[in-house]
């Protein structure tokens, strides 16, 4: 009971806080609706996809998925080599993340390599900091691949595809240099052979391809072009009318992600309101302005600071309005989705992965990941920037 609470005690603070501002006036109504206008729409979309991978994990898409290539990867010798699963794992996780949002990344795929690690005799930590962060790093090439994204395409009024075109570069730079990175750490680990377990055959075999069918068809319509929440709420329906008929008793409300849509709403309002009382001019120093490389790197070292020291939804939303351009509102997602990397609370991703790891009985020592993340963020920021600023023409 007393975990229960103190998991409820962050989000239930920042919403009644919020909800505080809004009925004392210190968030002006018309304010609150211009906000709410923007943001129920990602909601929802958060909401419904949740309920997607959740459903779709029930069914075993992962698990299956997983097994498969591991099995694959050990070929008819059954025996594997531990670097070829890995690289599985880094371009497992990159996907989820881009497709289906770095939180899927940290709650679904986390608990299924780390077993998968375990069953095939692996040490679990290289797998474990593999998903975390990329789930992280590997969330800015497209809207859906992270909260932040969706507001930033809101603002910037972009089409997937644009969004795509404007991030493309650091994307990369996002993926392969923390990749490079975990290889030149646990290089060790990943020498050697597995002899991977069977593949489990599935409780419900048709459950399993429709749950599979629905998500291979939700990847195209999320970058379509169409907003995001209809293709998402069409395929949870779809999986809760199948579930309603093959597995009832797999549904429960706590596949609901109520404590991350509730921390959000009170985040959301709390900054509203500290930008209606000046937030933007305060910043706005420390911002700095202009496109060329300096100034796209401060403003990026901001973002991912603010990040770590609080968390990066709030830190977007507090910058978002001192960007000034789309290739500075860029240089903000560049810090808040590639910087946290070093506070447990930088990311809700994060801490949504360790709590998946705590469960499984693997530790985490939290000095080690800070210092580990400090390290690559002071080598990723820079690189990353250099490559937005190169994509764009190096605009002087």
């Amino acid at each position: 009971m007393k975990v229960a609470v103190r998991s409820w005690a962050v989000p239930g603070t920042a919403l009644l806080l919020g909800l505080a501002f809004l009925l004392t006036g210190l968030l002006p109504s018309a304010d609150a609706w211009t906000l709410a206008q923007r943001t129920v729409p990602i909601l929802l979309f958060v909401i419904a996809m949740t309920l997607v991978t959740e459903m779709a994990d029930d069914a075993g898409v992962f698990r299956t998925l997983t097994g498969w290539l591991a099995a694959k990867t050990a070929g008819q010798t059954g025996r594997g080599r531990i670097i070829l699963l890995w690289l599985l794992v880094v371009a497992l996780s990159t996907l989820s993340t881009i497709f289906l949002s770095l939180d899927t990344t940290a709650v679904l795929i986390t608990p299924v390599v780390v077993l998968l690690a375990v069953h095939a005799g692996i040490r679990p930590l290289p797998f474990a900091l593999t998903t975390v962060w990329l789930a992280n790093t590997a969330s800015l090439l497209l809207p859906v691949s992270n909260l932040t994204n969706l507001l930033a395409q809101h603002q910037l009024a972009m089409t997937p595809w644009q969004f795509a075109g404007l991030l493309w570069a650091p994307a990369v730079v996002g993926v392969v240099i923390p990749a490079a990175a975990l290889w030149l750490l646990f290089r060790k680990d990943f020498a050697g052979s597995y002899r991977p377990d069977a593949v489990r055959q599935p409780a419900d075999r048709a459950l399993l391809i429709i749950c599979a069918a629905v998500v291979l068809l939700l990847l195209p319509a999320l970058v379509s072009g169409i907003p995001v929440e209809y293709p998402a709420l069409a395929a949870a329906v779809v999986l809760l009318l199948v579930f309603v008929f093959r597995r009832r008793s797999a549904l429960s409300w706590r596949m609901l992600p109520w404590r991350p849509v509730i921390l959000t709403i009170g985040l959301f309002l709390v900054i509203a309101t500290l930008h209606a009382h000046g937030l933007p001019e305060l910043l706005s120093g420390a911002a700095g302005e202009g496109n060329v490389f300096l100034a796209l790197l401060q403003l990026a070292g901001l973002a991912a600071g603010s990040a770590n020291a609080v968390n990066n939804l709030p830190a977007y939303l507090a910058l978002e309005p001192v960007s000034g351009s789309p290739l500075r509102l860029a240089a903000v997602l560049i810090g808040v989705n590639l910087g946290p990397l070093i506070t447990p609370w930088a990311s809700l991703a994060t801490l949504l992965w360790h709590e998946r790891l705590k469960s499984m009985g693997v530790r985490i020592s939290w000095a080690r990941f800070a210092v580990l993340g400090l390290l690559l963020v002071v080598l990723l920021l820079p690189l990353s920037v250099a490559a937005l600023w190169l994509g764009a023409g190096a605009p002087q």
